[in-house]
């Protein structure tokens, strides 16, 4: 059957022409030429005033002008949209025009549609497209070697350095999956080969000082062109819009000055930037990174919509007072998906990085680019339209791209001495890559500072990423997280935050006034790079103990006390409910257990450094009631390590001894008339012992596990004794809640004081005091900050895991306490040998094999003899222990005293025969001090926390009101 041939017509209203339907189908019919033809509008069409030039084709937003009859389609063809003023702004199949649209008319989707019509052209392109390469012609990426044309100048004013177009001429769809990250990566650095690619002639490029590279390269014609007019300043000859800078920095961030021939451009601009939103990157995938870097620019377009601020509003625009900067660990680990993404937005091309300048090697590819563009994680671009309030505005971006992988320190590092320095930032964020920030987070984070000069940092309220509906909270361990995290959100911080020391500001999302942390505070937060190992000696990372080394495992707390401890100053650090923000948490006991053993031992190397440095607090300029303050913390915080340090024996004399009472109560000094729960006496007694030789067994094994086994090679071991603990858990707390009913109903007195009296001399009243600096506590604390969902939806969760926590996280922690590695991988010896590499010789496969001439190989075993024939020197043996030995002993050590006071503790509360240390007393009336010293100390913990809690609540009710913008 002959499909129905429907017509098409123009319409000219508002000034451009558009389609208009006349029959089924729009685009099988003749159409006359206008007279006049739009001007192109990028990402968008055309406009009037532009005049008709002949054909232009029938494409996505172009028309077919020809006089002569459209090509006929069939109708169960794909066919082209036409051009639709309601296209959305996150449309995933907005167009990106190549150069080839404004001269023919055509247009094509990012990345190519399948069986769509693409363009090729074969002209040389200022795009990004390129063309497959010869697998022969392979190099790391773009090293320039000089040739019989090429040329280098040195010395003086004239120093030059001729670089290549570098740039393709054929367009090619871009590939939008791989069957693996080695194929893609493969594919990235056949990108990076000028050599391989069509040349549009050289270009000289003076090096700045001799010594520098920087060049500027024009930016595809779409992303050039997608900037609103208002922001463009082409008059002043600024090309922040137009071209993207590229700088081969081959110096340490130390070096990168003025004085040295670097620059950035925003400094060159003159402009004052506020706020330096700082990305640290390591490998994370384009829909992690995309989620960060989509927020952030979010949150940057409400800071420039803010119609009452007293600030933003002032000297220029907001946009120019903000700088993104995205630091990436590496060119061997990133996900060259990432780079093509931010190649999308114009801060990124191929085949412009240099391995070397004039012999010195690159250590950072830095990109700088001002966009309006940006990816949506759900990889939907969204372009700026005119008039539209939710359109981005221009957002100044900063790529540091390192070299080498150098760990996150060194990428704060970057930021910090390299990039601060020249553009006099008044607040640094940092953001790690796959954090997502919440609405006006920044702004909020950004207002802590604003409205109080002696903030020195802040922090806002991280949460776990939960997926859509809630759904990973179906995973335990997912769900105890997120309660961590609440908890940690209520209670912790903002009791610390009223003390005015915050142990630790998240690097996933924290920021921090650069005055602050200027001098000594990042001296001694950056001891910990390896980059300056050499250079700082014995106070590097080389000359450091374990102790200290494990203390760089939570760096964030080193600079969170040197700010506060900053002599003759009085920066203190805040907690900003208001800033919000989404990361993803560990999914799988493997991953967890390695990202806990960082945070404990590193946790607790700083805590005990805080402790012993204490007395700096006396050279700073805190007023009397801020110094108080911080001694309560002091207490407080020797309390808790004081806790965790025997939570091991605490946790188990806990869980023994209550599920003992209840199987026999009569041997702790209950009533006649009470009976054993939940069964009889006998078989009640048989559960107690099997609970204690059970727990002890797989104590035992997870001290085995953790000192002799990977994580994930006993990953399903660890999940059986998970569950094991859970199940004995559960059975504790049915204990519990019986004997906290037990406590009340045995207390019913005539008059108040003797039920207080009787209350406060029981064992089972402890219990009940237990439970209420638990759960009470939990459940109050969720209502007054009105968020109490965590409690339905994770505490069950929390509660099944609290011991594997104790006896997993804490036994692994300790005994990897010689393992101070980020887990980042490094480089292997074979990198360097030789393949062996298939090519086609007609129809047969064979390995090409360089040949010697005889010369050489009679040169080569002449070298090969003489140290053959060498004296043997024997290696000179050191009977003394290597650094890994010493770390290892004391981890020993640590172990060793860990448990034995552990033991000790244990052993001295349940021990029948204890007279010869001198302790006369009873069994039962040890445990019951022992109850009423450790229920006690908790309840103290748990009350000071509520009350920080509550002061906070009520303060940001006050501060929210009085807040300027």
């Amino acid at each position: 059957m002959t499909p129905q041939q429907p017509s098409r017509a123009y319409s000219t209203s508002s000034g451009a022409y558009r389609y208009q339907e006349t029959g089924e189908d729009p685009f099988l019919e003749e159409a006359t030429a206008p007279e006049q033809l739009a001007e192109y509008e990028p990402y968008r069409g055309y406009t009037e005033s532009m005049p008709y030039q002949g054909d232009l084709g029938v494409n996505r937003h172009s028309f077919d002008y020809d006089q002569n009859q459209y090509e006929e389609h069939d109708e169960s063809s794909q066919r082209l949209p036409y051009y639709n003023d309601n296209v959305p702004l996150t449309s995933p199949t907005v167009p990106y025009p190549t150069e080839e649209t404004y001269n023919n008319g055509y247009s094509e989707p990012i990345g190519g549609v399948q069986g769509l019509p693409q363009v090729q052209d074969s002209r040389p392109l200022r795009g990004l497209g390129l063309s497959g390469l010869d697998d022969a012609q392979s190099s790391m990426y773009s090293e320039h070697k000089l040739g019989r044309n090429d040329s280098v100048v040195g010395g003086g004013d004239e120093s030059a350095f001729e670089v290549g177009e570098l740039r393709t001429s054929d367009h090619h769809d871009t590939m939008t999956s791989t069957e693996d990250s080695d194929q893609e990566t493969q594919e990235w650095l056949q990108r990076q080969r000028p050599s391989a690619l069509r040349r549009a002639g050289t270009r000289k490029v003076d090096l700045v000082k001799g010594q520098v590279f920087r060049f500027e390269y024009e930016v595809p014609t779409a992303v050039k062109m997608s900037a609103l007019p208002e922001y463009r300043d082409e008059e002043a000859g600024r090309t922040e819009f137009s071209h993207m800078r590229y700088t081969a920095a081959t110096c340490d961030p130390d070096d990168f000055r003025f004085e040295n021939g670097y620059s950035l451009r925003s400094a060159e601009y003159g402009r004052k930037t506020e706020l330096l939103i700082t990305v640290t990157y390591y490998n994370e995938d384009k829909v992690l990174t995309a989620r960060t870097l989509y927020g952030i620019m979010q949150n940057i377009r409400d800071i420039c919509n803010l119609k009452r601020s007293e600030f933003w509003g002032q000297n220029g625009q907001a946009w120019q007072k903000i700088m993104v900067v995205l630091v990436m660990d590496g060119l061997d680990p990133c996900d060259k998906n990432v780079l093509d993404m931010l190649a999308t937005v114009g801060v990124y091309q191929d085949a412009v990085m240099k391995k070397n300048v004039n012999g010195e090697e690159t250590v950072a590819h830095i990109f700088e680019y001002t966009t309006q563009l940006c990816v949506t994680p759900q990889q939907q671009l969204v372009r700026p339209e005119q008039g539209n309030s939710s359109s981005m505005p221009p957002i100044q971006m900063l790529l540091c791209l390192k070299q080498e992988n150098s760990k996150k320190i060194n990428s704060h590092r970057w930021v910090f001495n390299a990039f601060c320095p020249m553009l006099k930032p008044e607040v640094v964020v940092l953001i790690d890559a796959g954090t997502r920030p919440g609405p006006k987070s920044i702004l909020h984070l950004w207002q802590a500072f604003y409205n109080n000069p002696t903030v020195g940092g802040a922090c806002g309220e991280i949460h776990a990423m939960l997926g859509p509906h809630k759904r990973y909270l179906i995973n335990p361990l997912v769900a105890a997280q997120n309660f961590e995290y609440k908890i940690s959100n209520i209670l912790d911080k903002p009791l610390e935050s009223m003390f005015g020391y915050i142990s630790v500001l998240p690097g996933a999302f924290s920021a921090y006034r650069y005055a602050a942390v200027e001098g000594r505070p990042l001296e001694q937060y950056f001891h910990g790079d390896q980059t300056l190992a050499k250079r700082l000696g014995k106070k590097g990372v080389n000359g450091m103990g374990i102790f200290r080394k494990n203390m760089f495992l939570a760096e964030d707390r080193i600079l969170c006390l040197e700010v506060v401890f900053k002599r003759d100053c009085n920066w203190h650090l805040s907690y900003v409910k208001a800033s919000k923000a989404e990361t993803d948490v560990p999914d799988g006991v493997a991953e967890f257990m390695g990202q806990r053993r960082r945070w404990l031992n590193g946790s607790f190397a700083a805590g005990i450094y805080a402790i012993m440095h204490f007395g700096r607090v006396y050279h700073s300029r805190h007023n009397p009631l801020r110094i108080l303050f911080l001694h309560l913390q002091f207490c407080y915080n020797i309390l808790q390590q004081i806790l965790s340090w025997f939570m091991l024996g605490c946790y188990y004399l806990t869980i023994t001894i209550i599920i003992e009472l209840s199987a026999n109560p009569r041997e702790f000094g209950a009533e006649t008339d009470q009976k054993s729960f939940p069964f009889g006496v006998r078989a009640s007694s048989i559960i107690s012992i099997i609970v204690k030789y059970v727990y002890t067994l797989f104590l035992m094994v997870s001290f085995i596990l953790a000192l002799g086994n990977r994580p994930r090679g006993s990953k399903w071991f660890y999940y059986f004794m998970m569950f094991v603990w859970g199940v004995i858990q559960i059975y504790a707390l049915i204990i519990s809640f019986y004997l906290a009913s037990n406590a009340f109903s045995d207390n019913m007195v005539d008059s108040v004081g003797e039920f207080f009296s009787n209350f406060f001399t029981s064992t089972t009243a402890l219990v009940v005091v237990a439970l209420a600096s638990t759960f009470g506590l939990y459940i109050v604390s969720g209502l007054i900050y009105l968020d109490p969902w965590h409690i339905l939806t994770s505490f069950a969760q929390y509660m099944f895991l609290m011991p594997s926590f104790v006896n997993v996280l804490n036994v692994y922690a300790f005994c990897n306490w010689h393992d101070v590695s980020w887990g980042t991988k490094g480089s292997h010896v074979a990198d360097s040998l030789p393949e062996a590499k298939l090519v086609k010789v007609g129809e047969v496969a064979v390995v090409e094999e360089a040949t010697k001439s005889i010369t050489d190989i009679d040169e080569e075993f002449q070298q090969v003899v003489k140290r053959a024939l060498t004296p043997y020197k024997p290696a000179k043996r050191t009977d003394g222990a290597t650094d890994e030995d010493k770390s290892q002993m004391f981890r020993t050590y640590l172990v060793i005293i860990w448990i034995v006071s552990n033991i000790v503790l244990i052993w001295a509360i349940t021990s029948t025969d204890s007279s010869a240390l001198g302790m006369t007393d009873s069994v039962r009336e040890r445990i019951s001090r022992f109850f009423a010293v450790l229920l006690w100390s908790n309840a103290v913990v748990a009350i000071v926390r509520f009350i920080g809690c509550l002061v906070f609540v009520l303060k940001s009710f006050f501060v929210r009101i009085f807040n300027r913008r």
